[in-house]
């Protein structure tokens, strides 16, 4: 793996061995910020379910002021921090070993953010109903104003359009994976119509 783009561009990076994390391609990686381009600079970023670091990394390279990596397994944390070291990032970058559970469940009264990465094991589909259940509901204090959150995941897995007051509004397809973007939702205003036949009932 590489780093793509910015400060830290071409540099390589190491990646967890066996089977059990899948790092995000360089092409979809590419993919994903070019789209998060505008959003980049400047931003605070949380790289759930993190393995290598990579995305996570690739986010500081493009001038994110701030990355909280959260990862739980002991191989995937061991490259994540000599990733980080031999970059010699330091400043704005936090690695907090355990589950996004444990970690969406108890950091909301934190500095919120304005991306949300998530990329667990494929297999482990109720990893997805965890993350975007709580960025959706109880925790999402985590997410600013005009905070994006996005999931990758299996081309042919069909995530929901909207948990909570998340809305699913892009989906990119790529090889066997895809991304979906996820934004909060507005809460949509009731009809005129609508106020005056209540109105009316209720008078």
């Amino acid at each position: 793996m590489r780093i793509i783009a910015g400060t830290w561009r071409s540099r390589t990076l190491e990646a967890p061995p066996g089977l059990a994390t899948r790092p995000t391609t360089d092409r979809l990686r590419e993919t994903l910020f070019n789209v998060l381009a505008p959003r980049i600079e400047g931003a605070h970023f949380l790289d759930l379910y993190a393995g290598s670091g990579a995305v996570g990394i690739e986010a500081m390279s493009r001038g994110a002021a701030r990355v909280v990596f959260v990862e739980r397994a002991v191989p995937a944390l061991k490259v994540l921090r000599t990733n980080l070291a031999r970059l010699g990032l330091k400043q704005g970058v936090v690695v907090e070993s355990r589950t996004a559970k444990s970690f969406l469940g108890h950091e909301v009264g934190q500095p919120g953010f304005n991306i949300v990465f998530l990329d667990p094991p494929y297999d482990a589909a109720n990893e997805y109903e965890i993350a975007l259940g709580s960025l959706g509901g109880e925790a999402c204090g985590l997410l600013r104003k005009g905070a994006v959150v996005i999931a990758e995941h299996r081309r042919k897995e069909e995530l929901p359009e909207a948990v909570g007051v998340l809305e699913r509004t892009r989906l990119l397809r790529q090889g066997d994976a895809a991304l979906s973007f996820y934004v909060v939702c507005e809460p949509k205003p009731i009809p005129q119509d609508s106020q005056t036949e209540f109105k009316e009932e209720n008078a």
